[in-house]
């Protein structure tokens, strides 16, 4: 749904005399909104409640949904343009609230098996990639600007009290774990720079990879679609395996996180591919690197949320939805803010350098996330190791057992 609607919104805003910049600044708006709600949000969830959070975040983006519909018929100039920036906002608000509040019952309800329900849920997520486009153009064709926004607002006002019957309440007491505590541990701030990455890479293609395929192969606007297909069908069908194979086997984790981020590297570079190798740009080649992006983004999205969760727990916080608030809008915080610079500055680059060469760059964010992540593990895998053959045994039989090994 966001995906039709921001570009039906795009060009609406065109439309009504708003400038490039201007409607930078009106996206800007939502991420920056968004940044700051889920930290917020993230930090005061038990005293607010999972399920009220959840549900009133729902709320407010069904109803925002339906007032986007109807921007066609504020006046031009400065009055569409607050409007914009107004809606933005509360749209950044109820989508925080919503999926961080998400995160923490999924985490609640399935404390041994997130990673295995989060890929299973990203299934969906990808059929909506999939499925949005297309419905909302159908129903944008046939009955114009308004219709797409209602029907959409609908549906998810529809559930609502779906979701007030259906999930359980959650009580919880609230700890003394704070933001400050999370970020300053060292794993957490190389996973937000992962999530950042990942936020960032996907955020570049949004406005870019379109007018890429139609110029470049010729396409006509219904097939930019099927090419799109390729990433949202690689995603969906390979994270709920990834997420089974983190819960089943979290070491694994560490390895996913860091072969995602490498992967998610190669599939940019070669997208265009970039121009030092003298490779000409073929269809195939670039749906092909769709697929393997979908895949290393499963790869590194998936296990991502439950590693850093773990983290938080083997470093004292207690257990429970303070812990998984404070996890959750660190998530979405840093998902607005690649979700901000990736579209900004890679359409920036796109603008100067070309296509081929912006992809090249912007793959860079997962490069160095790879390899930050990796060589992190290495350090605390060495350390580990090294406190292990400094602690003396504990117990008189550790001791004669080590001796007898000695000898």
């Amino acid at each position: 749904g966001m995906c039709f609607s921001g570009c039906r919104f795009l060009l609406q805003a065109e439309k009504k005399g708003a400038s490039g910049t201007v409607v930078g600044l009106i996206f800007g708006c939502f991420a920056l909104s968004n940044f700051l709600t889920s930290l917020i949000l993230g930090n005061y969830l038990v005293q607010i409640g999972a399920k009220f959070m959840f549900v009133a975040g729902m709320f407010v983006s069904g109803c925002v949904t339906i007032l986007f519909g109807m921007l066609d018929r504020a006046p031009d100039g400065p009055v569409f343009i607050g409007l914009c920036v107004l809606i933005r906002a509360m749209d950044a608000i109820g989508f925080a609230a919503a999926v961080t509040a998400s995160f923490s019952i999924l985490a609640k309800a399935f404390p041994n098996n997130i990673a295995t329900v989060m890929g299973s849920l990203e299934t969906f997520t990808g059929l909506g990639l999939v499925l949005g486009p297309p419905i909302g153009s159908f129903l944008y064709q046939s009955f114009g600007y308004e219709v797409p926004f209602i029907v959409l607002g609908c549906v998810v006002l529809i559930l609502v009290p779906l979701n007030m019957y259906l999930l359980p309440k959650y009580d919880a007491i609230a700890t003394k774990d704070s933001f400050w505590m999370l970020i300053t541990l060292p794993k957490v701030v190389f996973l937000c720079f992962t999530r950042f990455s990942l936020s960032t890479c996907l955020g570049f293609l949004d406005p870019t990879m379109s007018l890429f395929i139609s110029e470049k192969f010729k396409l006509p606007a219904g097939f930019v679609g099927l090419v799109f297909l390729a990433l949202a069908l690689s995603y969906s069908l390979s994270s709920p395996l990834l997420g089974l194979l983190s819960d089943k086997m979290p070491h694994l984790r560490k390895w996913f996180l860091v072969f995602g981020g490498l992967l998610t590297a190669l599939s940019f570079f070669l997208l265009g591919p970039a121009p030092i190798l003298h490779i000409e740009s073929k269809l195939w080649m670039f749906v092909l690197m769709l697929v393997l992006y979908g895949f290393s983004f499963g790869m590194t999205g998936v296990p991502l949320f439950p590693e850093m969760l773990s983290c938080a727990y083997e470093n004292g916080f207690e257990q429970g939805l303070s812990a998984l608030g404070l996890v959750s809008g660190l998530c979405g915080a840093m998902w607005s803010l690649g979700g901000f610079v990736g579209p900004t500055l890679g359409g920036f680059l796109n603008e100067r350098l070309g296509f081929e060469w912006a992809a090249a760059i912007q793959g860079g964010w997962a490069l160095l996330s790879g390899l930050a992540i990796g060589i992190f593990y290495i350090i605390e895998a060495s350390q580990r190791r090294r406190s292990s053959l400094q602690t003396p045994p504990s117990t008189n039989e550790e001791r004669v057992h080590l001796s007898a090994s000695e000898t």
